[in-house]
């Protein structure tokens, strides 16, 4: 199916009302499981991709991803693309409840010029590779000025029966509160929306800020891909 039909067939009142509340919302499925394997194959043909990232020389955690290069494939572009122009008003309104003077143009084509003219230029989907033992420790995308504030991620394995463990994880730090955490089941083909930093969160005294990371629980055994889906690009 055409990304442009998978993302407006989307249930988008419910997943913006709980991106909003809880900043984390499952989008449930967006690829086909032929489509999983395909990309996933893609990871051993560096041809593909810009860079290759070993966690564990970055104090990451335990795995290792690859960055996207130019043209970034059909299914992911067409993803990203689609995904963007249902995010760009919400993410709008989160600004302003935030106080933020930033307002981020209807297509991505125009948001990427911004990122490009200031030397943000490298793409940012990415192709995430977990064996047993590996994790990803908690964290935020953010790769320079601009920021969109919400990023999208994809489970290409099946839990049932290609891995355990290797649960999507998120954290919720609220002023002067203890950490909240939050975990996402996904299925093969499944995405979540989930907020990159910093989120409104509405209080008896009008909008506050809560910080928000993520990352991803020990595999416990077998193999575990994910694509990641970020919006802005990096220096």
């Amino acid at each position: 199916m055409h990304a442009d039909n998978v993302v407006s067939k989307l249930d988008w009142d419910v997943i913006l009302r709980d991106l909003d509340e809880f900043g984390v919302a499952p989008t449930g499925p967006l690829l086909d499981r032929q489509t999983c394997l395909e990309l996933r194959a893609l990871y051993d043909h560096d041809e593909h991709f810009r860079s290759r990232i070993v966690m564990q020389r970055h104090g990451f955690g335990s795995g290792e991803y690859k960055y996207f290069a130019n043209p970034l494939p059909q299914a992911i572009a067409g993803l990203r693309r689609g995904f963007y122009e249902r995010l760009a008003p919400f993410a709008n309104g989160w600004n302003e409840r935030m106080g933020l003077d930033r307002h981020y143009p209807p297509d991505i084509d125009a948001f990427l010029a911004e990122c490009h003219a200031d030397g943000q230029t490298k793409p940012t989907p990415l192709l995430l590779k977990y064996g047993a033992g590996d994790y990803n420790c908690l964290h935020q995308d953010v790769y320079g000025v601009h920021l969109f504030p919400v990023q999208l991620v994809i489970l290409l394995s099946d839990p049932q029966a290609e891995f355990e463990g290797g649960e999507f994880v998120m954290t919720e730090q609220r002023p002067r509160m203890q950490s909240r955490a939050e975990v996402v089941p996904l299925g093969i083909g499944q995405g979540a929306l989930f907020a990159v930093n910093d989120r409104p969160k509405a209080g008896s005294r009008g909008n506050y800020r809560v910080k928000m990371r993520h990352g991803v629980s020990r595999i416990r055994s077998g193999e575990r891909f994910t694509m990641g889906v970020i919006f802005h690009d990096a220096k």
